[in-house]
């Protein structure tokens, strides 16, 4: 049934390792010379070889002089700890470095929460990823990075759905939408969520945000067809659900719209 459709399992998931513990290197740093230079060699080593990762981080640590320093062989630590599978040790690494990070780089310690987060998330652990996650959002808004922090509180809203805090989720989209307004990810889950809490006015108002910000995006298209089926709009719902078989057609989002317009197409029992 179209009621039943919730946020996106395949987008606010976090099966294996998540995208956001991947090998890489910090979005926004102060990195110079020395330090970068370790950072990226040590971040390299934990995609091929993270017990190689593990020891260089530790050795780093032991002759570290700054505070960057420090943050970022905890920040490469927890790295190679979530390639060896150990994401309780990951967790208090990133923990660890987004406490160490200098105090004038909050959106790098932002970021560190956040891995913190997504490690307790990855170990199925959601209660101490909620304020892991809450406090990175934070930071990111006092720092006044409003596209980090409108992605972090998205990032939050999407753990709180899980923990069954759909209201909790909801003014964490809020403030992910005041934070950065084109951020359409933030109005397509706001529009979910509140045709969910059956807010379909709302819902309406926030998919078609999504749309102006994302017209190609096949997730909106098919929120907008859910939505305007529940509220009895079926020409709307089914000119939607088309749409989304023309932009993607050998999507999954495809495969769902083509079953949503079977359901509408059927006919009537006499």
């Amino acid at each position: 049934m179209l009621m039943q459709v919730g946020l996106n399992p395949a987008a606010g998931g976090m099966p294996g390792i998540p995208d956001e513990l991947r090998d890489r290197p910090p979005r926004e740093t102060a990195d110079t010379g020395r330090e970068a230079s370790t950072l990226a060699k040590c971040l390299q080593q934990t995609s091929g070889n993270p017990q190689t990762a593990l020891n260089t981080a530790q050795r780093w640590r032991e002759t570290a002089d700054s505070d960057l320093g420090l943050a970022q062989s905890a920040h490469c630590l927890g790295l190679a700890m979530v390639k060896l599978g150990r994401m309780n040790e990951a967790r208090q690494a990133f923990e660890l470095a987004s406490a160490e990070a200098p105090k004038d780089n909050l959106g790098y310690a932002a970021r560190l929460s956040a891995m913190a987060g997504n490690a307790a998330v990855a170990e199925g652990d959601i209660e101490a990823a909620l304020p892991l996650l809450d406090r990175a959002g934070g930071m990111a808004l006092a720092a006044e990075d409003g596209p980090l922090a409108a992605g972090l509180r998205v990032d939050l809203a999407r753990i709180l759905v899980r923990a069954d805090r759909e209201e909790d989720a909801a003014a964490a989209l809020a403030e992910a939408r005041e934070a950065d307004e084109t951020n359409a990810e933030a109005w397509l889950l706001s529009a979910t969520l509140s045709r969910r809490l059956e807010r379909l006015g709302e819902a309406q108002s926030q998919i078609e945000r999504a749309a102006l910000l994302a017209p190609r995006n096949p997730q909106v298209g098919l929120e907008a067809g859910v939505i305007a089926a529940m509220s009895g709009r079926e020409a709307d719902a089914i000119s939607s659900f088309s749409s989304v078989l023309e932009m993607a057609p050998d999507s999954v989002e495809a495969q769902r719209a083509q079953g949503y317009l079977d359901q509408l197409r059927k006919p009537s029992p006499e």
